[in-house]
């Protein structure tokens, strides 16, 4: 073994980070420790089609010809291990769709860290073939790494009850978030900063409940919502954009990928509305305790474990409608300041770096 720890990180998209928590995860990783480590990124070529740098930061990255996430993932992540095998001290797989391969590493006799994010097999996205095949590639890599990272004390219990397992609790971190001004010209692209109004930020997919806040909001009138995703990307996108497009409290607004314009429509808002179910610690999740605001959330255990219970919850869109009628601007004002110091107690990217640094160090 060299004297610097040779680390491969498997399972994201790719650096620069462009896409989700994972790769907003390697980056800080990176960043924090790659003056102690030797990192190694394997990046989906497809998502990088006009430049790829040979380095990011201290990083090396290695570009393969298949998407990270779909069905091509699980020849991504497939062709990463296989290759972290000749190249790496520790294996940190980040997801479990290419988990099957896990026991490979062992033949190697590579140190496997694996965090499984969520519990991928319950996206309701998927089939039910798909849906199994997740299930399964969950079991074997569970079974089979070395140690397991759990991001969200509801996926400890999960890892405990399901496996028999204990798991290292390493959250995710989100100081990196800043709020930009509200400029004149903002104004004049986007009239309802000028109101109070909610804010969510999700992928267009049935488990973050866009249908359950989008009827919520449909009937309060006075309410005004500001939902920004990939309508775009999906039949389910589209119908649900088409049957709400006209109503004119409700805001529909496609992906947004700079920061600072996506923020400057966060940040501002009068409460955030969180309705992702899935599981795990949820980066915007923890972005929106970073920006002090008043958060609604979906009434699952991930969600109440991030937030320490200091949120408010909902379970249908009637809970939500009542919420938003029921709840004084005064009350929502009063979480900004609670949310924020559970945000800088606990998701420090800092802290997070030294998580990881004595797991991959042990």
């Amino acid at each position: 073994m060299s004297s610097v720890c040779e680390v491969a990180i498997v399972g994201t998209v790719g650096l620069p980070p462009k896409y989700g928590g994972f790769e907003t995860l390697a980056h800080f990783l990176v960043l924090h420790l790659g003056q102690k480590m030797q990192f190694t990124v394997y990046c989906s070529g497809p998502d990088y089609p006009l430049v790829r740098p040979a380095t990011y930061l201290s990083s090396r990255l290695k570009y393969l010809p298949f998407r990270a996430n779909g069905a091509q993932s699980i020849a991504f992540d497939m062709v990463s291990l296989i290759d972290s095998c000749f190249r790496a001290d520790v294996i940190l797989l980040l997801g479990v769709s290419g988990g099957i391969f896990v026991p490979l590493c062992r033949l190697f006799r590579k140190r496997v860290i694996l965090n499984i994010g969520g519990l991928d097999w319950q996206r309701s996205k998927w089939g039910k073939w798909a849906s199994r095949f997740l299930r399964l590639s969950e079991s074997v890599s569970v079974k089979w790494a070395d140690v397991l990272v759990a991001d969200n004390s509801g996926i400890a219990s999960y890892l405990a009850a399901a496996y028999g397992r204990d798991s290292v609790l390493i959250e995710y971190g989100g100081d990196q978030i800043s709020l930009p001004p509200v400029t004149d010209e903002r104004l004049k692209r986007y009239a309802f900063l000028s109101s109070p109004y909610a804010f969510s930020v999700a992928r267009i997919q049935s488990d973050n409940n866009i249908e359950m806040i989008l009827d919520a909001f449909a009937r309060s009138e006075n309410k005004i919502l500001v939902l920004v995703g990939n309508w775009a990307g999906s039949p389910f996108g589209r119908e649900l954009k088409a049957r709400y497009i006209d109503y004119p409290n409700l805001h529909l607004l496609e992906a947004i990928y700079d920061p600072d314009e996506l923020n400057a429509l966060r940040g501002h808002c009068s409460v955030y509305i969180h309705g992702h179910s899935a599981g795990g610690t949820n980066p915007s999740l923890v972005e929106a305790m970073h920006l002090s605001l008043p958060i609604a959330a979906f009434d699952v255990i991930y969600n109440r474990a991030t937030t320490e219970e200091a949120a408010r919850y909902f379970k249908t869109a009637d809970e939500l409608a009542d919420l938003l009628n029921r709840v004084t601007p005064a009350e929502w004002e009063m979480q900004r300041a609670v949310l924020k110091e559970k945000a800088v107690r606990r998701y420090q990217w800092s802290t997070i770096a030294a998580k990881y640094a004595e797991v991959l160090n042990a």
